[in-house]
């Protein structure tokens, strides 16, 4: 198996020094870039195409947010996830990079495991938020809309299975839990994710939790 390549956008330069010194140290991950700031993230991702960006949430000038936005909305990057790093994990900046297209977020107190973890998750396109991270969110954040009184037309063309899946993706359960909850094999349970990901034209999970919820497939 290949690398993780990794981009690292923070404006503290001692921090993107501290996140350096540990990845390096982990097999199958290589640091193939830092960024100042949201415009050098963008160029540098266009330059190195890193499997996984780690996006400071706050930096001078253009910021994590529309950074990530640029990012996942160029063609030519479509295999590059954003992971937001961000100092508190209820910040209502977090929901408006996941609808940027962020494959999820850790906060910046996480232990070095937990955030080698993240990276590892985000970079397989698997699941990211906890089930506590996304309800956190939907109820603080993403429910503020009112949801729609109809399915939306991208959810009514997925099967009965596939639906049942993204409802249990969206309370933020894993490949494994909802083969479990299903009583289906987690290989099973990871294709019906992907067609129905495919299907929502969603990059990653997160985007799926955002789409049941707006679609109105999921109620808060």
């Amino acid at each position: 198996m290949s690398n993780i390549r990794m981009l690292l956008a923070d404006d503290q330069s001692l921090l993107r020094a501290t996140f350096r010194i540990l990845l390096e140290t982990i097999p199958g991950i290589e640091i193939a870039a830092e960024a100042r700031d949201g415009s050098e993230a963008v160029a540098q991702a266009i330059r190195h195409r890193p499997d996984v960006v780690l996006m400071d949430i706050r930096m001078p000038g253009l910021d994590g947010i529309e950074a990530t936005r640029i990012i996942t909305d160029d063609e030519r990057l479509s295999d590059v996830k954003v992971l937001i790093l961000t100092t508190f994990e209820t910040d209502e900046h977090v929901a408006e990079a996941l609808r940027a297209g962020a494959s999820g977020f850790v906060g910046k107190g996480i232990n070095p495991q937990e955030l080698i973890d993240a990276i590892r998750t985000v970079a397989d396109g698997d699941s990211l938020l906890s089930p506590a991270a996304t309800r956190s969110l939907i109820n603080r954040f993403l429910a503020q809309d009112p949801p729609p009184r109809r399915v939306a037309p991208a959810l009514e063309s997925l099967t009965p299975r596939e639906r049942e899946v993204v409802v249990l993706v969206a309370t933020g359960l894993s490949n494994d839990e909802i083969a479990a909850h299903l009583g289906i094999s987690a290989p099973t349970a990871k294709t019906h994710v992907n067609r129905a990901m495919a299907k929502l034209h969603a990059r990653d999970r997160a985007q799926v939790v955002i789409a049941a919820y707006q679609g109105g497939l999921v109620r808060p």
